[in-house]
């Protein structure tokens, strides 16, 4: 499932955009864990603008809040995102992937990402985290869920995790469920993120993005 901002972007990936994302997973498979600075998470990091997919069989959150936002690239341009927060998270069957060119050439270039196999019976876990994306698709089950909260009033995925503007609209729940997830995203932050069964692969020559194998 792609949207009109993946068929403008693929096959224009900025390289060193790109090879930023490629090293900040590198850093990742040494360790396993990805940690922030202790205390809020930063909501206003500049952002690469470039979108990433993510598919899981399914995720399971304690603590859950979105509302709408806005993150701003380097040169200050704001793209608008639904900014979504969980307080704690288990993943299976993760996929991350971003897809480009090498540069002046039409060969394809992926970046992918797997891990939390649920035949291996590992998960993907993550604290505070904060998600800016433009696209969420799969089978959704909230539980004690606000609809229409102030957004400057969550505090369902605790105090790690930054609110929304007052007045804007938000909804926060107290546990989320979602099967056959499928996300767009430009950024994601958390306090830990630990990654079971890891696998990272640079293809070249190859297509290979989450969203269709």
């Amino acid at each position: 499932m792609k949207d009109s901002q993946d068929a403008a972007t693929e096959g224009r990936t900025n390289w060193r955009r790109f090879a930023v994302a490629v090293g900040v997973p590198t850093v990742v498979a040494g360790g396993l864990v990805v940690a922030l600075a202790q205390g809020a998470l930063a909501a206003s990091f500049s952002i690469s603008g470039q979108d990433f997919h993510l598919t899981a069989t399914s995720l399971d959150g304690t603590g859950f809040t979105q509302y709408s936002g806005a993150q701003a690239t380097a040169d200050g341009t704001k793209v608008p995102l639904a900014m979504s927060g969980i307080q704690s998270a288990t993943i299976h069957d993760l996929c991350q992937s971003v897809v480009g060119n090498i540069p002046g050439t039409s060969i394809p270039l992926t970046l992918r990402i797997e891990a939390g196999k649920t035949a291996e019976k590992k998960a993907v876990s993550a604290n505070d985290l904060l998600i800016g994306m433009s696209d969420l698709s799969g089978d959704a089950t909230f539980g004690d869920i606000n609809i229409g909260q102030d957004a400057s009033t969550l505090d369902q995925a605790g105090d790690k995790v930054p609110a929304g503007t007052a007045g804007g609209f938000g909804q926060g729940a107290k546990t989320v469920h979602i099967d056959n997830l499928k996300q767009t995203a430009k950024s994601t932050s958390a306090s830990t993120f630990v990654l079971q069964g890891m696998h990272l692969q640079l293809l070249v020559g190859q297509n290979k993005d989450c969203f269709n194998g």
